[in-house]
């Protein structure tokens, strides 16, 4: 079981396909995603142990060179942010919705872990970048009460960087509208 998430985010596609190759042949994890994403960026995430995440990231940042944007190491990552980052997910309720929104990636990684640990949530999605403009979101669900309490905790962990866009709690979503999040 991974207990660990690291990501690199780099500003070339070229070079991002470089970084992540590294990031594996240097160290035994696996990757989450590695792909572009808006605008014209890519991002390598991977997962395993922390010792191993960390000499991964490491081994990443020594190729991003001048195209570095940001990077991230999560030890003790909630185990629901790796199948939110690929959209696999699928509550069997949605009770009340919460969404955060953001201009940094990494960010919002690390602000739907912390999302996930202050309550009990789950994570419906983690978009980072992709058909976003570079912009990334997390949607989740739980009670009223614990989404309202994972929305503070993340908008305090984006907030802090000064990248939150915005961070809304819809009590009871139509059924209308919760068939299109999946």
């Amino acid at each position: 079981m991974a207990k660990a998430i690291g990501m690199i985010e780099v500003n070339s596609i070229a070079r991002g396909i470089l970084v992540a190759d590294q990031m594996v042949k240097t160290s035994d994890v696996e990757i989450v995603t590695a792909n572009s994403v808006c605008p014209g960026k890519y991002i390598a995430i991977v997962h395993g142990e922390v010792s191993s995440v960390e000499t991964s990231v490491k081994a990443g940042l020594n190729v991003a060179g001048d195209f570095f944007v940001d990077s991230i190491v999560i030890p003790n990552v909630h185990p629901s942010v790796f199948p939110a980052i690929v959209a696999g997910t699928m509550p069997d309720e949605v009770k009340a919705l919460g969404i955060l929104e953001s201009y940094s990636l990494s960010t919002m990684v690390i602000a739907a872990d912390a999302v996930l640990k202050v309550a009990d949530l789950q994570a419906i999605e983690l978009r980072l970048g992709t058909g976003l403009g570079g912009k990334s979101y997390f949607t989740y669900t739980g009670d009223v009460a614990a989404v309202k309490a994972g929305n503070e905790a993340g908008k305090e962990v984006v907030g802090e960087k000064g990248m939150l866009i915005n961070a809304e709690v819809i009590p009871s979503p139509d059924k209308k509208l919760i068939r299109t999040l999946f």
